[in-house]
């Protein structure tokens, strides 16, 4: 009879690999759950009824809030959403528009001041099968980068290191909008 080797003999087990792991449990109610939330359980509609802190909410304006993503593409990945429950851009009234625009150019102006980044992704993802994790209230996504953020670790192995927790990134970004930076477009003053 033939000898199977073992995976200890074979030095398999406790032989490192080269790869890090992260362990991110919390991460699995997002990967494991693909369905649309239902108008009553509207994320977007809950979260400027809670504290600020709670709900992760930067700013509040009048007809749109600003409020970090829970699931981040990246540190600081902030959402813009209208208080009312809508799904499409096109049903947006002027002041909404208009609203999520000025507050969308304010948090990249607050955004890149604390946190130093160098460019941003800015976009809506419009109807489920265009990627929209919640379809059914319009959110604008700002995702802050960096030089450095580019790398295989999300495609390989599904996994993005965030190095801040979400609290603190909030107190940061909320903090840095108290003190907004000044409106010009983020250009440096000359002496």
């Amino acid at each position: 009879m033939e000898r199977v080797e073992s995976i200890a003999e074979s030095g398999a087990v406790g032989d490192p690999d080269g790869l890090q792991r992260l362990w991110v449990p919390h991460r699995m109610v997002y990967v494991s759950d693909h369905t649309q939330p239902e108008r009553h359980d509207c994320p977007f509609c809950e979260a400027p009824r809670r504290s600020d802190e709670d709900a992760l909410i930067v700013h509040r304006g009048r007809t749109a809030y600003v409020l970090l993503n829970l699931f981040p593409y990246n540190n600081g990945h902030l959402l813009v959403c209208p208080y009312r429950h809508i799904g499409g851009y096109d049903e947006a009234t002027p002041e909404e528009v208009a609203e999520i625009g000025e507050l969308t150019q304010r948090a990249m102006r607050v955004v890149r001041g604390a946190m130093g980044c160098d460019g941003f992704n800015i976009g809506m993802n419009q109807g489920a099968v265009a990627g929209a994790g919640v379809a059914a209230h319009l959110h604008q996504h700002i995702v802050p980068r960096w030089q450095s953020d580019a790398n295989f670790f999300p495609i390989i192995a599904k996994t993005k290191a965030m190095p801040q927790l979400l609290g603190e990134v909030r107190e940061l970004l909320a903090t840095a909008w108290a003190d907004p930076p000044d409106d010009d477009g983020g250009a440096e003053a000359t002496n």
